[in-house]
């Protein structure tokens, strides 16, 4: 409980640090739908490298629930959100390189929640949600096309009606932004 305690307060502290400092190398808004964990995502700038990343949908995760956890792996719906911090906007700047739908390496605070129906485990019928919260690295590529993909990975402390525990969080993204408001500069 203390973990969960301290990683909400600073995913606060970060969001309002942030909130104070709009710019302009992120994009001010993109709507994404995912192809490869069926879904929507929504990216909004919140400061001059941030953003708040919402992901709704159908998610393939872990299922700590599982006696061998890493064996199976789930299809859940699910809802996730990352505040993510772009680091090397700059960097691709210089060498040239375009930052178009936030084409960058990034570090984020990472939720997400999931929903499974009622299932069967260990002849054990389990209902309930669970969820985590942890720390991503990743990078994001978008193309003028509005082809876009994300992979980022980390660990996160999962909790639900079992122990909670920390196990590693990956997250794969490719899809197509379809609806954008173009805001960043040095395409």
């Amino acid at each position: 409980m203390k973990l969960q305690l301290g990683i909400l307060y600073t995913l606060l502290f970060i969001m309002g640090t942030a909130a104070a400092q709009f710019g302009n190398n992120c994009e001010l808004l993109q709507f994404k739908v995912n192809l490869l964990n069926p879904g929507l995502e929504y990216e909004m700038a919140l400061g001059v490298n941030t953003t708040l990343d919402v992901k709704v949908g159908l998610q393939v995760a872990l299922d700590p629930l599982l006696p061998e956890v890493y064996e199976e792996f789930g299809f859940f719906p699910a809802v996730a959100v990352q505040y993510r911090y772009y680091y090397n906007f700059e960097a691709r700047q210089r060498n040239r390189r375009t930052i178009y739908g936030n084409s960058a390496n990034y570090i984020a605070p990472a939720v997400a929640a999931f929903f499974p129906d009622t299932r069967t485990i260990d002849n054990e019928v389990v209902k309930g949600s669970f969820g985590y919260a942890g720390v991503v690295t990743g990078i994001q590529r978008s193309y003028d096309s509005g082809f876009n993909f994300s992979i980022d990975a980390g660990a996160a402390y999962y909790d639900g009606q079992f122990e909670g525990a920390i196990y590693p969080v990956v997250n794969v993204s490719i899809g197509w932004i379809f609806s954008e408001k173009r805001w960043c500069v040095g395409r």
